[in-house]
């Protein structure tokens, strides 16, 4: 069983225990093609590092993510002797490799960022990338974060001119594992998400295509996502990170994932 599948009291349910295992490899992969962390995380020592298996690496990553989502949801500051002394214990010369992993996931694929309060004290809070408020609408603030999701879309339309046809939507939330029709572990229906509840929200508008023969539909940021963000905030945002990072986001199958939390 993988370190994402033990019962821990922030983790309420199958499915999302599920949506940590697939982010974990999703975010391995996320966080080779985004830029350097905006802060580097402090090293406890100057001995030599012995190389970790993926395996092994990929577990720990796993576990820093867990951890700091569950700070987020509740709101709680951590630091880094924090991190150091709950998340990885025996394994602490692998801090910085660990945290600058686990920092690129929660912010590529749940769209969290960390900042840094207190350089001194190494003190972090975390917080929706980009202003958006998405999360504190479902569920209380529960569940898995989906502002990562909404990042992508959103900027699909910024690069698609302000106006985003649906086909192309559809094409590179494909690449991510995200098909309509198809419940996904951390998002639910995507097209549910995508048409209903960010359209009644206000951070998307999905209209007709005027004159569109066959009917077609197209995206546009709407009344909230102006609102809480702004598209020069967007396109800061762009350069920080590897646009590949929003074009590939493939998912491991359900049968990796099942693999993976049936191991011995």
């Amino acid at each position: 069983m993988s370190e994402l599948s033990k019962p821990e009291e922030d983790l309420q349910d199958p499915g999302e225990a599920q949506g940590l295992e697939e982010a974990q490899l999703l975010g391995a992969e996320a966080g080779e093609a985004a830029s350097p962390s905006a802060f580097s995380p402090p090293v406890s020592s100057s001995a030599p590092v012995v190389a970790l298996p993926q395996e092994a690496l990929n577990k720990m990553v796993a576990k820093m993510v867990k951890f700091l989502l569950h700070k987020y949801r509740a709101k709680e500051p951590t630091s880094y002797a924090e991190l150091l002394n709950t998340v990885l214990r025996d394994n602490q010369e692998h801090y910085p490799m660990v945290f600058c992993q686990a920092v690129e996931c929660i912010l590529l694929v749940f769209g969290v960022e960390m900042k840094e309060v207190d350089p001194r004290k190494h003190i972090y809070i975390m917080v929706p990338n980009l202003g958006l408020t998405c999360d504190a609408r479902q569920r209380g603030g529960q569940g898995l974060p989906k502002t990562g999701l909404l990042v992508v879309v959103l900027s699909l339309i910024l690069q698609n001119s302000d106006c985003s046809p649906e086909e192309e939507i559809w094409e590179a939330l494909n690449k991510m594992g995200l098909y309509v029709g198809r419940e996904h572990s951390m998002f639910g229906e995507p097209r549910e998400l995508l048409t209903q509840v960010w359209v009644r929200e206000g951070y998307l508008k999905y209209r007709q295509v005027p004159n569109s023969d066959p009917v077609r539909y197209e995206f546009l940021w709407g009344p909230r996502a102006f609102m809480e963000t702004s598209k020069e905030k967007f396109l800061e945002y762009l350069l920080r990170v590897n646009r590949r990072a929003f074009r590939s986001f493939p998912l491991p199958s359900a049968e990796a994932v099942r693999e993976e939390e049936e191991g011995p």
